[in-house]
């Protein structure tokens, strides 16, 4: 790969860039610092992504550029508590955040309790409004490529914006395989729908496999942000010292 091509991808990859921080020990500061972070020499990212708690902070920090403020719900757990997962979502939008990352109930998926999982979905539609909503599949735990496309046909049906691979707090996160699965979903589906690739993606080659894979399947204009997101919390990192390399 020439350098060109790397700074290319790198560009690429940081315009669709989820800058994220739900760690444990997560802090006002650490959200200030993630929020100085989102602008680069080299443009901003297209969102950070963070606890319910800090996204009226966010919004504050943020003010006055496009970077979007996500948040996540019902999540790590992926329960079943359509109730409480549409009220813990209309609190975040009412404190400003632009994105939901919603994570599906993968234990009844693989259970075979669709219906309940979509119940849960409905309701984070519901309470989403207008604003982004991501569906987070947690493939890792879904494990078999014809539950990951009928986990992902039923937040498409449900009214996905996004369907996203994972929580990143699971053994097994993004992977190239749940990835292929979800893309060819989404192409089958004919719906203005994005991925989101989320969980172990940590260096320039990572990402590349993503957006290579998305080239692949929906065409090699397609991977913009509005239909393309990675999740990370290191890759930001990675991709400025690529872009400062290649400049040099």
């Amino acid at each position: 790969m020439t350098d060109a091509s790397r700074h290319a991808a790198a560009l690429r990859a940081l315009a669709a860039l989820d800058l994220t921080d739900l760690s444990d020990a997560a802090t006002e500061a650490g959200l200030d610092s993630l929020c100085a972070r989102a602008a680069t020499p080299y443009g901003a990212v297209a969102a950070v992504c963070v606890w319910p708690r800090f996204v009226a902070r966010a919004r504050e920090r943020l003010a006055g550029t496009k970077v979007r403020i996500a948040t996540v719900a019902n999540f790590p757990a992926g329960g079943e508590d359509a109730a409480a997962t549409g009220a813990e979502i209309a609190q975040s939008v009412a404190d400003g955040a632009d994105e939901i990352d919603v994570v599906l109930p993968w234990r009844a998926m693989r259970a075979g309790r669709e219906g309940d999982a979509r119940r849960l979905v409905d309701a984070a539609r519901a309470a989403t409004g207008a604003r982004r909503l991501k569906v987070i599949l947690e493939t890792g735990e879904l494990a078999e490529p014809d539950l990951i496309a009928r986990a992902a046909r039923l937040a498409i049906d449900a009214g996905a914006d996004f369907i996203k691979t994972s929580t990143g707090k699971t053994p097994v996160s993004a992977t190239p395989q749940a990835a292929e699965t979800m893309l060819r979903v989404i192409a089958d589906s004919g719906r203005p729908v994005g991925f989101k690739a989320s969980g172990g993606v940590r260096t320039l080659d990572d990402a590349r496999i993503y957006l290579s894979l998305a080239d692949r399947i929906m065409g090699p204009d397609w991977a913009a942000p509005a239909r393309f997101r990675i999740g990370a919390s290191g890759l930001l990192d990675a991709l400025v010292a690529e872009l400062r390399g290649a400049r040099a």
